[in-house]
């Protein structure tokens, strides 16, 4: 038994069996319990070289083993680290890093770790997954690390000290032309998907604001009242409609930003499908019985319970396939198009920017530049002339208005919804 003495630490090696342990004392613990601190190893130089390293962690804070792996810190921050994510959001984070995370740098162990295998293991996955994604995945071994060092388990982090390489390019978004985009509705009309579709494509919400619609956001003008109200307490015997794009389906319910909140006057199509949609789902909503559960939104089950993201990107591919468009089309899809189909048919940028709910017009040129015009005129009548709306010449101008941050400009072409927004 030889004995020894790292820093301030007194300890020992000693043959045990194929090997040798070393041990140091730590003193007393609050217990009264002699505290100690082993490891073993082939050789009495790699034992003594292991507990130098266990004095150095000791005396940072550092209290993970030599065996606390990657793939343990991951799991550790998934378990831990997500409280109030969305559900949607932690089980994307859960996929990607049990697919790309765990399985190729999971091994190695936190200590061990070098800005090389990093390097390396991004790297390799350029060439599988889009450039957003690789700084998902990169982002899910920071995060699992810098919570691995608030823990005292590791004492720096390595992922930080790389930079994410570009991945792949993915598929661009692409947009309907007129035809395609009449082709899809009619394609829509038997599914129960329809409604969504069509106001969706008519008004350019995002598909998450779709979701979470709700009825008293459906809004009729009331000539008496001479005010805006729900069609749950006015009905749908008038002339004007709007929505109030004020909710998300995202964490907190709101908006993307909160100048996305907007109000936007209905086009009559959009209105003649709703207050049919609106008859189904009281039938829906009869034929459930008890089962019904009342979230008051515009678009959910036939058990009245919110619509999932799935769901509808898998029920909107089979519209674009009957629609003989194929598969590859996704709900987003339908913003673009609007914005795609407003610009070819003369509607300008500025307004295009205030009725999807953009601040102001860079990021639509930046998202939508491909698609988009130098043009002359607005209306929301245009939507209904571009979809042969009969009704169209008895109805005012599409007028759109954003919730308090309204501009000048918007507050001048709103009439209705900017009042009791």
């Amino acid at each position: 038994m030889a004995k020894i003495l790292i820093g301030k630490h007194e300890g020992t090696i000693y043959p045990e069996g194929d090997g040798f342990t070393g041990a140091i004392s730590l003193g007393f613990g609050p217990d009264g319990r002699r505290r100690r601190l082993k490891r073993k190893g082939k050789t009495k130089a790699e034992v003594k070289d292991k507990l130098v390293q266990a004095v150095k962690d000791l005396e940072t804070g550092i209290k993970s083993t030599d065996n606390y792996t990657v793939r343990d810190a991951v799991e550790d921050w998934l378990s831990k680290g997500l409280k109030g994510r969305d559900e949607s959001t932690i089980t994307t984070l859960r996929i990607l890093a049990t697919k790309h995370v765990i399985p190729l740098i999971g091994k190695a162990k936190i200590k061990e770790l070098r800005a090389d295998d990093v390097d390396a293991w991004l790297d390799g996955l350029t060439d599988k997954l889009s450039t957003r994604s690789l700084q998902t995945v990169h982002s899910i071994l920071k995060r699992a690390i810098r919570q691995a060092q608030a823990r005292d388990m590791v004492l720096r982090n390595v992922a930080e000290l790389v930079t994410t390489p570009k991945g792949k390019t993915g598929r661009p978004s692409k947009a309907l032309t007129l035809a395609q985009a009449k082709s899809l509705l009619s394609a829509a009309e038997s599914s129960s998907l329809h409604a969504y579709v069509l106001l969706s494509l008519m008004t350019g919400i995002r598909t998450e604001e779709a979701r979470a619609l709700r009825w008293d956001h459906v809004v009729a003008w009331v000539e008496k009242a001479g005010a805006w109200r729900p069609v749950t307490e006015a009905g749908f015997d008038h002339e004007r409609f709007a929505i109030y794009v004020w909710r998300a389906d995202r964490v907190g319910g709101d908006t993307k930003t909160r100048k996305s909140r907007r109000t936007l006057e209905l086009p009559q199509q959009a209105i003649d499908e709703l207050r049919q949609h609106h008859a189904r789902q009281a039938a829906q909503r009869l034929k459930a019985g008890e089962a019904w559960q009342d979230h008051g939104l515009t678009f959910c089950t036939t058990v009245g319970t919110p619509l999932d993201a799935h769901n509808v990107r898998r029920s909107f591919r089979a519209i674009t396939k009957k629609a003989g468009l194929g598969k590859e089309w996704t709900p987003r899809e339908l913003r673009h198009s609007f914005v795609s189909i407003m610009s070819d048919n003369g509607v300008p940028l500025e307004t295009i920017a205030d009725l999807v709910g953009h601040a102001g017009t860079r990021v639509t040129e930046q998202v939508y530049r491909h698609q988009l015009k130098p043009v002359i005129t607005e209306g929301a009548g245009t939507i209904d002339t571009i979809f042969g709306d009969s009704k169209k010449k008895q109805r005012k101008k599409f007028t759109v208005g954003r919730d308090s941050q309204m501009s000048a400009r918007s507050r001048r072409r709103i009439q209705g919804p900017g009042k009791s927004a």
